[in-house]
């Protein structure tokens, strides 16, 4: 009786390390299954960028039709069409995916994963000439930003970003800059579009900021602003009624190279935040003082 219990409970041993082998077997094929997954999008949003980046360096030397959508907010020809080549191949790729884009409405908003598309960052410099825009594509999944592309033509620069992946340019590995001093530091930021008439434009911000640091530029597209900032090329950025186009790729990227991200009051920024304070998280809280005294 005795040798039979002992037998029952080898038995059982066996059983559960053979159980065990198998999750841990199960749980590294997920894992591997979706690393996989994550490698075929971020090749897929890298080859839609570059090909909607071809679209706009193509079109920047011919004629190219601008049109109105307020008194200083304008659209071009060639926004629509890198948009419609974006649109395009996701919803043929990926048709059960959502898609949230500038210049289109909203797909599929039910769905669990969608694309966060800004066809054209940058559009008035593009209008003019002025060679400081991309292409931004993201994606997310359950109100998380898994996947971010942000690629500039007229450099050849891909910058990319996975959640817990890391944040790249070309293949490099990013992370922002070690400047801990605010008056030290090389801002970014931005206006809105309605600064005629609104009081909420940022330049009461600006001038508090300008006189703290050791300069601000104004570039004029904000997801790029934030890849630069990744690329510990700025120190800090801040900027009013943002879009989650404008922001979704350039926030995974701070994030993924070591940045922080928050409001204007330094608490949780989420997609839908009208305003985001991001920086190399040394000079975060100096940012958010300057800005909350601005008076």
């Amino acid at each position: 009786m005795f040798s039979t219990i002992f037998l029952t409970a080898q038995l059982l041993r066996l059983c559960l390390r053979f159980s065990v082998l198998c999750g841990l077997l199960a749980l590294q094929n997920f894992h591997e299954g979706a690393r996989i997954v994550m490698t075929e999008l971020m090749e897929f949003a890298g080859n839609l960028a570059r090909q909607a980046g071809k679209v706009l360096a193509d079109k920047l030397t011919k004629q190219n039709r601008v049109y109105y959508k307020g008194s200083i907010d304008l659209v071009t020809e060639a926004d629509k069409m890198s948009e419609e080549l974006i649109l395009a191949q996701i919803s043929r790729r990926y048709p059960e995916h959502g898609i949230l884009s500038e210049e289109s409405a909203a797909k599929n908003e039910q769905a669990i994963i969608r694309w966060i598309i800004d066809p054209l960052d940058g559009t008035t410099n593009y209008a003019h000439g002025f060679p400081f825009f991309c292409v931004s594509i993201a994606l997310e999944k359950e109100g998380t930003v898994v996947l971010g592309v942000i690629y500039d033509p007229t450099r050849d620069d891909l910058f990319t970003a996975t959640c817990a992946g890391g944040a790249y340019l070309n293949g490099q590995k990013l992370k922002v800059s070690s400047e801990s001093d605010l008056s030290h530091s090389l801002l970014a930021t931005g206006f809105p579009y309605d600064i005629r008439v609104s009081a909420d434009n940022n330049l009461d911000f600006f001038n508090a900021m300008a006189v703290r640091v050791q300069a601000i530029r104004r570039a004029g597209a904000a997801a790029l602003d934030l890849a630069y900032l990744a690329a510990s090329r700025f120190d800090g950025f801040w900027e009013l009624k943002l879009k989650p186009w404008d922001t979704a790729a350039g926030c995974l990227m701070v994030t993924e190279a070591g940045g922080l991200i928050s409001d204007l009051a330094g608490g949780k920024w989420n997609l839908d935040s009208p305003v985001l304070v991001a920086s190399n998280g040394l000079i975060h809280d100096q940012m958010i003082n300057v800005l909350h005294n601005k008076d």
